[in-house]
Parts: structure tokens; sequence; C-alpha cells
């Protein structure tokens, strides 16, 4: 079976993600999972190449047929011009959130119509996505709306943990009130399927954090885990899905980590990235579940600080590119 072709996009321009695509793709394990191609801009790869003197060379491509999949090799599909002396490398600009949003779309594209069988995305701005009039929190909140997705959820993963999140971009305040029943209902079948699809993972075993200390001591330090999480849970496990909880997550994230659960639903951002990138920091990977199509992502951001020192880690893109292509296999074998 041929291997899985997996676009990759090449995120902001002014941060590290053409820095790590060039790393990523002079790995001979990149290669021996997947056929990977980038979108992005030619000449801000060629720049790139040139200061980093690294022994990769562009090929040009229309398309995946005319790729040479080789380490080495940027299979490049050039969708933007930017002239990057005009670059401020570290810094938000609204063209290079234009560009970014760009390669998301074709990339996209290619995943719903079947020409590349995932898509991994670099590090983009937030900043300069809104300052080019894209007015998204985020990547997975985006990917959403491009592939009309009304449930999704956003995962990391780690070689030892796994964080699947309620809530995500949302002002901590907001948490309490944004939560629902449905909500984490839907979170956590969609959570329980998208193991078994795409990790291969027959009967997954679920855990869901508590909100509050001590999962809310009774009542006493809150009413949202006898109110709404315990339903949702109750709901989850007429439908014979395995998981436990809510638990203090003070607790619960040691345990995971030890292998017990497949995953851990937490009600915020920072309640599951804490210990997951405490644990994962350059290893993790940032999966969007319940899409039409396979995404992965890095899970660090555009890394202005250290743009252009040519001193950025590419372990969690390498991880996310290989995650992707084993997630499209492993769907395609459950067809």
């Amino acid at each position: 079976m041929s291997l899985p072709v997996v676009a990759i996009t090449m995120g902001d321009p002014a941060g590290i993600g053409p820095e790590i695509i060039v790393k990523a793709l002079g790995e001979r394990e990149v290669f021996a999972k997947c056929r990977p191609l980038v979108l992005g801009d030619g000449g801000i790869f060629s720049h790139t190449i040139h200061w980093m003197e690294a022994p990769l060379v562009i090929k040009r491509i229309k398309g995946p047929e005319e790729g040479e999949f080789a380490p080495g090799v940027l299979n490049l599909i050039p969708l933007t011009d930017l002239p990057h002396e005009r670059i401020s490398v570290g810094k938000p600009y609204k063209e290079g959130g234009k560009a970014a949003y760009i390669y998301i779309q074709r990339g996209v594209t290619m995943a719903k119509e079947g020409t590349v069988d995932a898509l991994v995305t670099a590090p983009i701005s937030k900043e300069a996505l809104n300052s080019a009039g894209y007015h998204y929190p985020g990547h997975t909140e985006l990917l959403a709306d491009m592939t009309g997705t009304k449930d999704f959820v956003m995962m990391l993963v780690g070689p030892k943990l796994r964080v699947a999140l309620v809530t995500i971009h949302i002002p901590l305040r907001e948490v309490s009130s944004s939560l629902t029943i449905e909500k984490i209902r839907k979170t956590i079948e969609i959570t329980f399927h998208s193991l078994q699809d795409y990790f291969g993972i027959r009967t997954p075993k679920l855990a869901v954090a508590a909100l509050n200390p001590h999962a809310g001591e009774g009542g006493l330090f809150g009413f949202e885990e006898e109110e709404i999480i315990l339903p949702a849970i109750w709901e989850c496990r007429r439908e014979g899905i395995e998981l436990d909880g809510p638990f203090p997550p003070d607790s619960l994230f040691f345990h995971a980590a030890q292998g017990k659960y497949d995953a851990v639903i937490s009600m915020y951002h920072d309640q599951g990235l804490i210990p997951l990138k405490l644990l994962h920091f350059k290893e993790g990977v940032n999966v969007t579940l319940g899409l039409p199509i396979v995404r992965t992502s890095v899970d660090h951001g555009t890394g202005y600080d250290i743009a252009g020192h040519g001193v950025a880690d590419p372990t969690s893109l390498i991880n996310a590119i290989v995650l992707a292509a084993q997630m499209a296999m492993t769907k395609k074998d459950r067809r």
C-alpha cells in the first residue's frame, strides 16, 4: 500500500514555521511514514534554506503526482509570492496573516477532495490572522468553519497522555457558564469514537476531570459536578462508553499518565494543557477531532522570540506529521 500523502501548511511567514518544516523534511522518519508536500511560499523557503545552510532542494509541484518524496526534497505547491526582505521576522503583520489563511484554505480543499490524506498545520499568529480580516480565535475554529463542522474537539497528544478539551479559547471567567450537559457529552462521544476510528483503540477508556477543587466537595466548592458533569457522564455510559469521573484534576492526570486511561476530558484549556506540556513540552501534537478530514498540528506557537535564529525544535512538527499519517492509515484500514 502506498504511503499517505500529507499536506503541510507553512504557517506564519514571520514565525518558526518555515524553519521547522525545513528541518523536518531532512528527517528520514518523515518519509518512511508518508509522502509530505508543503503549501507555502517559494521565496520564503529559498531564503530560509539559504540562511540555514540546509541540504534541501525545493521542487515546485502542482500536485502529489509530481512529487519526489525523499529526504532532502521539499515538494512545494507555491501559493504566495511574498518579498522576504520586507518581512520583519518575529513580528505579526497583515500580509502574513492573509498568506497563512490561503495555505490553510488550500490544504482543507485538498483534504476534502481526497487529493491528500491528511493536513498538518504549522503555527499561525492569531493577531496577524485577525488583522487580515479573518476573525477566528485559532486554527481549530477556522478549520471547523471551513469544513462546515458544528461539533469538534481539540485534543493534545503526547507519548503518555491525551487530553481533550470541552472549552477551548475563551476567558477563564466564562468557562463555568459555557459548560452544558450537551457540550460535555458531545466532547466525550467525539473523543471516544475518534480514538476508535483514528487511533485503533477498540474500547477506549476515558476519565473526566472535575471543574472545581476536590470535584466540588459535594457542592461545597461548586455545583457544576453534580448538575452538569455527572449527568453528561451518565448519558454517555448509557451509550456504552467506558468512562470514570469526575475526578479532581490534581490527582487524575498522574493516574492517566501512568496509562490507566486512554484520554482525559478536561473542562478548559489550561486545565488540560498544563499537565500535558509539563510531560511533553517538545513532543506534543494538537489534533482536531470531529472534522471530515485528518488534521494535526504542532502544540506550540509562532515562536517569534526565536524565529530566524535557527534554534527552533522541529520535534512537535515531526510527531504531527507522523501521527497524521498513522491516523489516515488507521482510518483507511477500518473502512
